[in-house]
């Protein structure tokens, strides 16, 4: 507050100096030269006579309008760029950063002296500069703040839910940003300052007589022995103000963390900006697919990360309306990895290097950057593993599922009103059986517990009333009771809107609750396929009757929990045949000679083991 309070000081001299100060700055009174103070001038006056407080009031506009300046400069460059190069990485990132290095290397003093050489007199355009050459330090910053941003499951969900990059970035990520970078302004407020008076010190900038800090300083250096109160009264200014910038930083970014953005549930979007988006959206419709085969398709999709090291290999599974595709595996099968090559949604340094995904027909594989974001939410929901991080934690959630709302109303042409899209959320809310809708709307993640989040993000990714729906791990956190509650919730909701399931999990018992047929994924491939019933009476493939002797409810009592040997290969280090033959109690020879074919054992039964093979071709 202290600091707050000198610094709306500075800023009412800077504004009012005329009607403030108590003489001319250019009044010389000569008797009193060299004064300290007085009733007459209250900081003393200089050795012409003038009285030192009117100049430092006076002085007081052409430094704010200085640090103004940088400031707003170092902020525009170095927060848009940063975010930019972050988020967007690629050739982006890459002409960025190179651009940033470049500015450090340049020696900004003889810049500054150069520029000041060109426009004698100015102040602004040196400024500028200082602005522009300091924001290569707070790109760096905001870049790498950024990189870990994008990768938190909220801006996930973000960008499932069809939002722009520019929506994505000023929404979701600045906000996270905010925090480094009003501690940097603070600071570099600080150091814009000095360097200001510093070279006006030296006779630059502001031109004499016209008062300014950094003239009152280079005076007060003059007759040290003679006054030294000089340069305590105009220096005591200048460190104050330093002072204050940095304290005030500091205090804004405490405030700003400890505190929440307010709920934007109630507000609707420029009519401007509506029309413009649905115009957008209307030209990236999708074209009207086939709807003869399963609404989702995956056909010999692989994926591999940077190396190159492939993390999976040629996955295919098909899934119907109406229908729950169950992917079970352990950690670091390539699971998630498969969902988010369905969503075009690959972390960074990963890349589809075949296969191709069809949504009612459609190959998502081909669709541009735009047509995805309208697929995305609209025909194919997410729900993250964990809730907590799948929800921005700066808004309501009523805010973020309004926002999911106004976009994929915008995406078919209408826009909604503030009523509407009210009444939609509440709507939503309420269907996933959360008592009280409106008063959940209101409230931050960090206000509900486990199984109201995860119901809050069933909510979300409900809102554009999708065809796929895509469960990643979604009872992973929560208790034995909550987690039959949501499974339950899913059961009832696909029933009612005829979704197909995708769900990721480790758990077999959600297998038995939920799924219509199982898919087992080891080491990046798809092992064994059938139907839920069938698998869990009778897995062939060796993995799979490991995985579910590995089941707790399925141990036998007064024994011990059944234990997989070893671990899962790691991606470029799979083996030559059989990838789990080296943990398998039944392998022999043939399975490590050569690759493992996907074989019919059964109608709607497949399995990837030679001895599926042999069994079925004797």
């Amino acid at each position: 507050m202290a600091a707050a309070a000198w610094l709306l000081l500075v800023l009412v001299c800077a504004v009012f100096a005329p009607l403030i100060a108590p003489y001319d700055p250019q009044a010389q009174d000569l008797p009193a030269a060299l004064s300290g103070p007085s009733g007459s001038h209250l900081l003393g006056a200089d050795q012409l006579g003038r009285d030192v407080l009117s100049q430092l009031i006076y002085g007081a506009r052409p430094a704010l309008i200085g640090v103004v300046c940088a400031v707003a400069t170092w902020l525009v460059l170095g927060v848009s760029l940063g975010i930019t190069a972050g988020y967007l990485r690629g050739r982006a990132d890459s002409a960025i950063s190179r651009t940033a290095d470049l500015l450090l290397s340049l020696p900004g003093l003889v810049v500054l002296l150069v520029v000041f050489s060109v426009f004698p007199g100015s102040l602004i355009v040196p400024m500028l500069v200082l602005g522009g050459l300091a924001s290569a330090g707070l790109i760096r910053i905001v870049r790498s703040v950024t990189l870990t941003v994008r990768e938190d499951l909220y801006v996930k969900a973000a960008q499932v839910l069809g939002l722009s990059r520019v929506r994505i970035m000023t929404r979701h990520v600045l906000p996270r940003v905010s925090s480094a970078v009003i501690v940097q302004a603070g600071l570099f407020a600080a150091i814009a300052l000095v360097i200001q008076n510093g070279l006006s010190f030296l006779g630059f900038g502001v031109v004499l007589p016209n008062p300014s800090w950094g003239g009152v300083l280079g005076e007060a250096s003059q007759v040290l022995l003679r006054s030294p109160w000089l340069l305590v009264a105009a220096g005591g200014v200048v460190g104050l103000t330093v002072l204050a910038f940095v304290l005030l930083g500091n205090a804004t970014r405490d405030a700003w963390t400890e505190a929440w953005a307010p709920s934007q549930l109630s507000s609707a979007p420029p009519a401007g900006r509506g029309a413009r988006a649905a115009r957008a959206a209307s030209t990236a419709q999708a074209p009207h697919a086939d709807t003869s085969g399963g609404v989702l398709t995956v056909r010999g999709l692989s994926v591999e990360f940077d190396g190159p090291r492939p993390v999976v290999s040629d996955v295919s599974f098909s899934i119907g309306r109406g229908e729950t595709l169950v992917v079970v595996g352990e950690t670091g099968c390539g699971k998630s990895v498969t969902a988010l090559a369905v969503l075009g949604l690959l972390p960074s340094g990963a890349r589809r290097t075949a296969g191709t995904v069809l949504l009612d027909g459609m190959d998502l594989t081909t669709c541009s950057r735009k047509e995805l974001a309208v697929v995305r939410g609209n025909r194919i929901g997410y729900i993250a593993q964990d809730p907590m991080v799948s929800l921005d934690p700066n808004f309501t959630v009523g805010a973020q599922i309004a926002e999911a709302v106004r976009r994929h109303s915008r995406a078919s042409g209408r826009t909604l009103p503030r009523k509407a899209v009210r009444d939609r959320v509440v709507g939503l809310l309420g269907s996933v059986n959360l008592r009280d809708p409106a008063a959940v709307a209101r409230k931050y993640p960090h206000q509900l517990s486990g199984g109201m989040l995860q119901r809050c993000v069933i909510a979300l990714a409900l809102s554009g009333d999708p065809d796929v729906l895509i469960a990643d791990e979604p009872t992973t956190a929560l208790d034995v009771t909550i987690q039959a509650e949501i499974l339950a919730l899913l059961r009832r909701l696909q029933e009612t809107r005829n979704m197909a399931i995708l769900l990721i999990t480790h758990d077999w018992e959600v297998v038995a609750q939920i799924a219509d047929r199982t898919v087992v994924m080891y080491a990046g491939e798809i092992v064994e396929e059938a139907a839920a019933a069938d698998l869990l009476a009778a897995p062939e493939h060796p993995y799979a009757r490991a995985l579910l002797a590995c089941d707790p409810v399925r141990a036998l009592p007064g024994h011990g929990l059944p234990v997989i040997p070893g671990s899962v290969p790691v991606p470029g280090a799979w083996p030559a045949g059989c990838r789990f033959a080296p943990r398998c109690a039944e392998a022999e020879q043939k399975c490590s000679a050569a690759p493992v074919a996907f074989t019919r054992t059964a109608a709607g039964h497949f399995t990837r083991c030679v001895h599926a093979e042999a069994r079925v071709q004797a």
